[in-house]
């Protein structure tokens, strides 16, 4: 793939006339009819013509990243240095804004670039028509040949480039295999929506290294499940199993957008029951699509954005109703991709909300059954496609994965069901639901509908094993994991709060997002100004920029396992609360009713909320710190035996103490 509108080698770039360049960017651009863009290309022309002369190098304009939906303005690569230079045409200050956009153009390539990992990257914020500029002052906070940016006016850049090539040493870069180097990002999941969203494609924004599995095969497995049922007027529903952080909703969202089809008869739904997580999809797709229409010179109102988004990411509730509303009616969609489709909820939890909310006294249905009986309407294909994780139950009444297996045997006998040959381990509770598949002859095992590898941090990817040992109690396996996982991802412990904000803020470079999470049964964190019931809007929470007091910038406001899973921060800093509390005997599971603690003795509970810190403390791509408070000895709610014991076991197995 062809990364940039324009690339030459900067000899080359010298000798072409700036109207031939300008005539290879408009070409390949998306917004070659805009002349304040082509007056932008312009200027950024004729001045590196003149600062660039004496160099010998590489020179891309408009180099695409696609996990972020951006293009790094010019890219250069001198001797043994790569310089990131995003240009403020006219602009005389050097805003925060564009400093962390620099400076996270520069973090992508040194963490998902093949051929950038071990080079020296220097981001540069030039400000065309600064009037003063700050002192060159060359540095890396991380040590990772990251520079801290640079500012610059456009006159500067040939000192910047001497001073830099001067201060740090290297191997010459060799540009041929430099530009071939593979591209193998790690997005969030909203990284990854908005990419999808337009229209790159799952290969351009995920990992195809071997040592995790390649998303695109299972997508193509399903895809071609799709189009075999639709050619065959079949109706099949596959499930889809998954390490936390494999990429399942990644999956569903490429499947969602590949058949978003105009034409209305094979458009495809992804649907989750999770609110936080539609609610903030819909409202970044929303964003970016009004970003990008923006840049095209459109306009595009808000609702209308968000009801474009809507067509194809919805809540399963609001589906479900809209399905029992239309009562025999099959709904728009023939391909409905259900995200943790273990979640669904039985049939007491569905009966009780069905005739509390919507007037149904006899609803004879659980979730599962009844989502499978609307796509059951459509007279010629549907496609069901249930991605399922392992360990993620955290609300009562949800129905597991054995339920929809029960009634795919009891009430559809005619599917055909693709199943991931990984639904047998324990950790998916299928249970005896599977031994009834062992007679249906519409069963086909499939390897590849299991991603077996967690890629949401791709600094460790033994971090969901970590997690599991350590809350198995395993004190030895999760020693060892620690020390191997400690090298690339941080992850420490701490007593005080204030150290652990302040350690947040020293590792976040760029844009790279930090919050607080904590369990929603932590309730005697308030003297840390930690307080679980106060209102949070978790749209604002994870999209909003750090000068707005309701981001997780602000380390203000806090997000429980409700708003945080299926979601992820870069760095994040878990405070553990007595809730949860260790002891030799096991896990001490406590609920705050009134004015003290009372234990949780039903074995349900008890798996929930071990369950809500296994997503508490698998949330962070890039790293992490626990704070366990003191206590307070006069306050019987928060007496310290209640937290030490937690603290030493984390220190037993080995995590660094700050």
């Amino acid at each position: 793939m062809n990364r940039a509108y324009y690339s030459n080698t900067i000899v080359h770039f010298l000798n072409q006339s700036t109207a031939e360049i300008i005539g290879f960017l408009a070409g390949n651009g998306e917004f070659a009819s805009e002349v304040s863009q082509i007056e932008a290309w312009r200027i950024q022309i004729e001045r590196l013509k003149v600062a660039l002369k004496k160099y010998d190098g590489f020179i891309a304009f408009e180099y695409i990243v696609p996990r972020m939906g951006r293009r790094i303005d010019v890219l250069l690569v001198i001797k043994h240095v790569i310089f990131i230079l995003e240009f403020k045409v006219g602009e005389t200050d050097f805003t925060s804004h564009a400093i962390d956009q620099v400076w996270d153009y520069a973090l992508d390539l040194k963490n998902f670039h093949e051929t950038s990992h071990d080079r020296i990257i220097v981001p540069i914020l030039v400000a065309t028509k600064a009037s003063t500029t700050p002192p060159l002052f060359i540095e890396s906070s991380h040590n990772d040949q990251v520079l801290v940016p640079i500012k610059s006016d456009i006159k500067q850049l040939p000192d910047i480039i001497d001073h830099v090539l001067a201060f740090e040493s290297g191997d010459e870069i060799d540009t041929d295999v430099w530009t071939k180097g593979r591209y193998a990002p790690t997005p969030t999941i909203i990284e990854a929506a908005m990419a999808l969203y337009s229209q790159h494609s799952v290969l351009e924004i995920s990992r195809s290294d071997a040592s995790a599995k390649n998303l695109a095969r299972t997508s193509k497995s399903i895809s071609e499940i799709i189009n075999t049922s639709k050619k065959s007027k079949l109706k099949s529903i596959c499930f889809v199993t998954g390490v936390p952080g494999a990429g399942k909703t990644l999956v569903g969202l490429d499947i969602a957008t590949k058949y978003l089809d105009k034409k209305g008869d094979t458009s495809g739904v992804f649907l989750s029951g999770n609110g936080p997580l539609v609610e903030i999809l819909c409202e970044a797709l929303a964003r970016d699509e009004i970003k990008r229409s923006k840049a095209r010179g459109e306009k595009i109102k808000k609702g209308d954005a968000l009801r474009k988004v809507k067509v194809f990411i919805q809540n399963i509730h609001h589906y479900r109703d809209n399905c029992l509303t239309e009562k025999d009616n099959p709904p728009h969609d023939h391909v409905a991709i259900f995200d943790e489709a273990q979640r669904a909820w039985n049939h007491a939890q569905t009966a009780s909300f069905m005739q509390r909310k919507k007037n149904e006294p006899n609803f004879a249905f659980s979730e599962p059954e009844f989502l499978i009986s609307c796509l059951d309407r459509h007279k010629d294909w549907a496609v069901i496609v249930c991605l399922i994780g392992g360990g993620q139950e955290i609300n009562t009444g949800e129905a597991g994965i054995s339920e929809w297996i029960e009634s795919l045997n009891r009430s559809f006998p005619e599917w055909n069901i693709h199943i991931s040959s990984h639904i047998t381990d324990t950790e998916y509770a299928a249970g005896e639901a599977l031994k009834l598949l062992d007679q249906n002859k519409n069963v086909a095992f499939n390897n590849d509908l299991h991603l077996s590898v967690s890629m949401r941090s791709f600094r460790a990817e033994n971090l969901s094993l970590l997690v599991k040992n350590l809350l198995d109690r395993n004190i030895s396996e999760a020693k060892f994991i620690y020390e191997q996982l400690k090298v690339k991802y941080p992850l420490v412990i701490t007593r005080n709060l204030s150290t652990a904000k302040q350690w947040l803020k020293q590792k976040a470079r760029g844009s790279e997002r930090y919050g607080l999470v904590v369990s929603s049964q932590a309730q005697r964190l308030k003297p840390l100004a930690i307080d679980v019931k106060s209102p949070m809007d978790p749209v604002h929470w994870f999209l909003d920029p750090k000068s707005d007091v309701r981001s997780s910038y602000y380390l203000e406001d806090v997000a429980t396992e409700f708003h945080v899973q299926g979601l992820e921060l870069d760095w994040s800093c878990v405070t553990w609360d007595a809730d949860f509390r260790y002891s030799n005997d096991g896990w001490g599971t406590f609920s705050f009713v009134g004015d003290k603690w009372q234990r949780i003795l039903k074995e349900e509970r008890k798996l929930y909320l071990k369950n809500a810190y296994r997503v508490l403390l698998t949330r962070a791509r890039q790293g992490m710190v626990i704070v366990v408070p003191e206590g307070d000895p006069l306050d019987p709610t928060r007496s310290p035996e209640y937290y030490d014991t937690t603290f030493k076991y984390l220190e037993q197995i080995g995590i660094t103490v700050i």
